[in-house]
């Protein structure tokens, strides 16, 4: 027999499966579980959808793990989720664990859509799912009886579904009790049993990222008055513009608010939603001594994005709506928030696990040049102002240096010069830190230092206004560029005491003339000559 033959004949043998349903469920069970979400926050995430869709006001989140053995990493896992929501009726349970088998199919009112979220979120997570729902007496859907609430439970199982004992969900059937310690006239317990595909083994780190996740996901509903805990914690809101002051960490400022009105398809121009975009700014003076875990700790590092939020639920973050920007390190202190209506779903391109967006063409028309454009302003305040935070601690020695032997000078005039006064009101308004540093120092000092773009052709200026003296220093100079900006650039101890020493001779020069009783400008034209005759000097 030829071996072209035996192939055949092999093939012919071989068990045949001759059903034709759209779906080969034994298999589908088995693929769905590696497909659809991003982790086990974002499962979790899709069932605490359905406690919030279902009205509750408290949810409890449960991670345990099993008795025995020394091993934490060997232990199984369980997590249950248990709320006060209006619970379902048997008919509505055994259809929430059917794939696409919701009530609410297409609903836009609510977080969920399309039904899957219950079964593909369970069996992505876990082999088993138990539901155990109940209704409050006189409850629509709920069947009278004397009993202060029915409780009926089914279930899903992947070893089940695999061998092909469970082709239907099982009828629900009815028991005495939910396992939970509360009388809530009404709710639902959905337990994860024999999880294994959670992204960690240990409850201490499970909980610690659900905290994170979840605070911020749902952070909008937690300012409403959700109560969500883990483990009996309550979970914090953690607002990634750092602006609510109910949140776990805040300070930043408003810098933007727009509204705009966009189509949910090019085609319909009729139907229109509502797009909000929020943009704020960190305080980079107040929090740039933060330490590197702090910062971590807090989100600042490495968290520059975009929050999209849908029907008060953040869907997804990341870099989006930047059109041709890149992210740089400046970005970390700004943050911007997408809030969107869900008759908008197709334009962001929601997903039916609600944890990404794929924005289409005319949507990105409609708001990627604003957003673009608003983030390049912010990324320059921030890198302005990280200058003016280095700069500070630059000339700090100097300042210092020059207040501490201010008592061994002839005391300076009290009434200033209106052009040093004036000067100064135009320094504070374009150095917003000069003011902010007295107003946080115990003990302001009378020296500043900074540099500023100049007003002529001058090395140096200053601006007095009866109390403090402030040196503006003008980068543009030739002396900057060949000796002032080496100095200031090199690590070099020595290089640092010469810098510190030139500021405080300029220092000195700017004192003086604030001293000197003198007709008006006479000294200050011979400071701008000074300052051409050394520049004409140092140009090559």
């Amino acid at each position: 027999m030829s071996d072209k033959r035996r192939a055949q004949t092999a093939r012919d043998a071989e068990p045949r499966d001759d059903s034709c349903s759209i779906i080969a469920l034994d298999k589908f069970i088995q693929a769905t579980r590696d497909s659809g979400y991003k982790g086990t926050s974002s499962a979790i995430s899709e069932i605490v959808d359905n406690s919030i869709q279902a009205s509750a006001n408290h949810i409890e989140i449960n991670v345990t793990a099993s008795v025995g053995g020394d091993d934490e990493d060997a232990k199984v896992i369980d997590i249950s989720v248990i709320d006060d929501g209006c619970g379902m009726d048997p008919f509505t349970l055994r259809q929430a664990l059917r794939f696409g088998g919701s009530s609410r199919f297409g609903d836009r009112r609510g977080l969920g859509r399309y039904g899957m979220g219950l079964p593909n979120a369970s069996l992505s997570q876990s082999k088993r799912v138990i539901v155990w729902t109940w209704q409050s007496p006189g409850a629509e859907g709920a069947k009278s009886t004397s009993r202060a609430r029915r409780v009926y439970t089914s279930y899903l199982d992947v070893d089940e579904i695999a061998r092909g004992e469970l082709k239907d969900v099982p009828v629900p059937s009815e028991v005495e009790a939910p396992p939970v310690r509360h009388a809530w006239p009404s709710g639902t317990v959905v337990l994860w049993a024999q999880c294994d595909r959670l992204d960690n083994r240990r409850v201490s780190t499970i909980t610690r990222k659900l905290e994170a996740e979840l605070g911020r996901r749902f952070r909008h509903f937690l300012w409403r008055g959700l109560k969500l805990t883990i483990n009996g914690k309550p979970v914090t809101p953690f607002d990634p513009l750092y602006l609510n002051e109910r949140s776990s960490f805040s300070g930043a400022t408003l810098f933007s608010e727009e509204k705009y009105e966009v189509c949910a398809d090019p085609t319909k121009p009729e139907e229109t939603g509502w797009v909000t975009v929020r943009f704020s700014e960190l305080p980079v003076h107040e929090w740039h001594t933060l330490s590197n875990e702090e910062k971590r700790r807090h989100g600042i590092s490495k968290g520059a994005g975009v929050s999209i939020v849908r029907a008060g639920r953040e869907v997804d973050y990341g870099w989006f709506f930047l059109g041709g920007k890149h992210r740089e390190n400046y970005d970390d202190w700004w943050r911007c928030e997408i809030l969107f209506d869900p008759v908008l779903d197709e334009a962001f391109g929601i997903t039916h696990t609600k944890q990404q967006v794929r924005p289409q063409a005319h949507i990105l028309e409609a708001l990627t040049a604003d957003i673009e454009a608003t983030a390049r302003v912010l990324n320059a305040r921030a890198r302005k102002g990280h200058l003016e935070v280095k700069a500070g601690e630059r000339f700090s020695e100097t300042e210092q240096r020059a207040t501490d032997r201010e008592h061994l000078l002839e005391p300076l005039p009290t009434k200033p010069r209106p052009e040093a006064k004036a000067r100064m009101a135009e320094l504070e308004q374009r150095h917003p830190a000069l003011r902010r540093r007295d107003e946080e120092a115990a003990e302001p000092s009378r020296y500043r230092v900074l540099e500023d773009s100049p007003r002529d052709t001058c090395f140096f200026d200053y601006a007095f206004d009866g109390d403090k003296l402030v040196l503006a220093l003008n980068p543009e100079h030739p002396f900057y560029r060949e000796i002032y900006r080496p100095l200031n650039e090199s690590d070099a101890p020595r290089d640092q005491q010469l810098r510190v020493k030139l500021e405080l001779l300029l220092l000195a020069a700017a004192r003086s003339e604030v001293s000197t009783k003198s007709a008006d400008g006479v000294i200050a034209k011979h400071r701008r000559a000074w300052s051409n005759t050394l520049a004409t000097f140092l140009n090559k």
